[in-house]
């Protein structure tokens, strides 16, 4: 009889994140929503059915994300695997005008939580295996002007998922990252309504013509943390439609 796998996901009530959950819920694991807003992870853990849990969870403070994973161990009977997912955007400004203060918040969320999350899940881990994805960028892989803060910390995650994997690899848990490109959430679709990003610059830039759905990021999402990748661990997955792989001048592909 194959085990059923239970899932901590962090930021997963929209976006990505919720596509991820859905995706490994109909994999067949038991899904743990965890998300700053506790009432919204509620209802989405609802959304999938039974077995699965909301849980209110500030990943950026060491005692929120402690509490968060304590409780869905004791929710769903451990945990085996981790979705570093929840982040915060940045402000596109320019360099010269940018707020130390919410650098450091874009940091302490991305960076911090993806520490404090992996360390507190991995204590449940131990002995028993287990897989951690977490989600880079391609502003983690290359040079994406105004994007300090948001690059640096996908930079960051990037490197920490192969620390991660190597130290770990001996005790049979796998970390691997994501790093996708332009997505077309619900947040990307309202900076292009308030004129903050140019759709059909960004489609002419990736090789493949358009920007990814969320599914296709779940679906990749799920093969890192599925049977499938067994072998796989300490790897930065890019999808990002070619972005990342195009070094030509000019457009990228044509309408």
């Amino acid at each position: 009889m194959t085990k059923q796998r239970k899932a901590i996901i962090t930021g997963a009530a929209d976006g990505i994140g919720w596509a991820l959950a859905r995706r490994f819920a109909a994999a067949g694991c038991r899904i743990a929503i965890a998300d700053i807003d506790g009432d919204r992870a509620a209802m989405r853990a609802a959304e999938l059915g039974d077995g699965h849990i909301g849980l209110a969870c500030d990943v950026a403070e060491e005692a929120s994300a402690a509490a968060a994973v304590t409780a869905a161990a004791a929710a769903l009977g451990g945990i085996d695997i981790l979705v570093n997912n929840a982040g915060i955007g940045d402000t596109h400004l320019p360099t010269l005008e940018q707020d130390i203060g919410h650098f450091e918040r874009v940091l302490k969320v991305h960076l911090n939580g993806t520490f404090l999350m992996s360390r507190e899940v991995a204590r449940h881990m131990t002995g028993s295996g287990g897989a951690i994805l977490n989600i880079s960028s391609i502003a983690g892989l290359g040079g994406l002007p105004r994007r300090n803060a948001y690059g640096a910390a996908k930079a960051g995650i990037a490197q920490m998922t192969k620390n991660l994997a190597c130290e770990w690899a001996g005790i049979g848990i796998r970390v691997n990252a994501l790093a996708p490109g332009y997505v077309g959430t619900a947040l990307v679709k309202t900076l292009e309504a308030a004129g903050r990003i140019d759709r059909g610059k960004l489609e002419r830039r990736i090789p493949m013509g358009r920007l990814a759905e969320p599914e296709e990021i779940a679906e990749a999402g799920w093969f890192l943390c599925s049977p499938a990748a067994s072998y796989v661990t300490g790897a930065i997955l890019s999808v990002d439609g070619g972005w990342q792989a195009f070094s030509d001048a000019g457009d990228a592909s044509r309408p």
